[in-house]
């Protein structure tokens, strides 16, 4: 691998987010560095919450088309029979609710990057007519017959391994291999946690300035508390247990009690790899139920469990119903008491503590 002076790529291009020095992040922003100034088509795959959008913007901003604009769809997120005028546009009275006429993503993006996150949520129909465009480089809006002529960049995000929907048919092979020029792999925050000391003051810093709280530094049991565990979530898991901690703590140095995490943390091999005996229905409900426990079962909002796990809020309440996941009876007052002591705690020495 090539070298790389990350803090000069934070400089350059404004991404101090971008955190961490690990041998696994500097060779993935080798390969951006590598990649951004083509105009390959390029798929991230990551894990939910891992940083594939940042990634995305990483990319755009160092290439030739950084000046005209990045334009982000969620697959995920959209309702499959609007799916097509998100995309492409429609012109009025194509469909019952068009009034007007719509501009799709693709116009939007017109001379800049397209960014399609969680692309193997699209529909298969959907499917053949990204093909054409990417092919082309053309399209005609919904209800129309006017072809529009673009010249737009790629950069696809998926956290599914697509290869395998090729094989049962939910993704086609033709737009598999176009989208996947160039493949970077975004490890997960469990096989980087050197990194997470620089995450956690980073998060600190951030969320302490924005709530207005003058919480500085991390005692050294939370900081290993915080290393020690899976983070199914990823950073934006991460993100959310310093934000509740900061909000929470009463004094200068932040205290987290084993309370702020699930109460089971299985290891990586266990959380990621189920055992055969294991059906897709308990594993569904086993995931959703460690992102419920990090938020404080806070589905909606930015730092809710529906924006960890990449789905709507209400889709995630239909899935909870039919999974029966349905939250316990609140803590005991004696464990609330424990956390509030915690919080109490004096302050550690200096050289105990993780400081900004």
């Amino acid at each position: 691998m090539g070298s790389i002076n990350l803090c000069e790529f934070r400089k350059e291009h404004n991404f101090e987010e971008i955190l961490g020095n690990s041998p696994e992040l500097l060779k993935l922003l080798d390969r951006v560095e590598a990649t951004a100034p083509t105009d390959a088509n390029v798929l991230i795959i990551g894990e939910t919450g891992s940083g594939k959008e940042l990634i995305a913007r990483a990319i755009h901003s160092r290439s030739a088309r950084r000046n005209s604009p990045l334009v982000k769809v969620n697959c995920g997120a959209i309702p499959s029979g609007l799916v097509e005028s998100e995309l492409f546009g429609h012109v009025k009275g194509a469909f019952t609710s068009a009034s007007e006429r719509r501009i799709g993503r693709f116009e939007l993006a017109n001379h800049g990057t397209l960014f399609l996150d969680e692309v193997g949520e699209l529909p298969l129909e959907t499917q053949v007519k990204l093909l054409r465009v990417l092919q082309e480089q053309e399209f005609e809006p919904v209800g129309s017959n006017r072809t529009i002529k673009v010249n737009v960049r790629i950069i696809a995000a998926t956290n599914r391994d697509l290869a395998k929907a090729v094989q049962s048919g939910t993704f086609r092979s033709d737009l598999y291999y176009r989208l996947n020029v160039i493949p970077l792999r975004i490890p997960p925050l469990r096989d980087r946690k050197g990194d997470i000391p620089e995450i956690v003051l980073a998060f600190l810093q951030k969320s302490a300035k924005r709530i207005g709280k003058p919480v500085q530094s991390v005692s050294q049991e939370t900081m290993e508390l915080l290393a020690s565990y899976s983070w199914p979530g990823n950073i934006r898991e991460l993100q959310n247990v310093i934000e509740r901690g900061v909000v929470l703590s009463r004094g200068p140095i932040l205290h987290l009690g084993a309370d702020f995490l699930p109460a089971e943390q299985p290891d990586a091999e266990a959380a990621h790899e189920p055992t055969f005996t294991d059906s897709l229905k308990d594993v569904q409900r086993q995931h959703i139920l460690r992102v419920l426990e990090t938020t404080d079962w806070l589905i909606s909002g930015p730092n809710g469990a529906g924006a960890i796990l990449n789905l709507h809020p209400n889709t995630l309440r239909s899935l909870m119903n039919r999974l029966g996941i349905r939250r316990a009876a609140r803590r005991s007052a004696a464990a609330l008491a424990s956390r509030d002591a915690l919080s109490d705690a004096p302050a550690l020495p200096r050289e105990l503590s993780y400081s900004l």
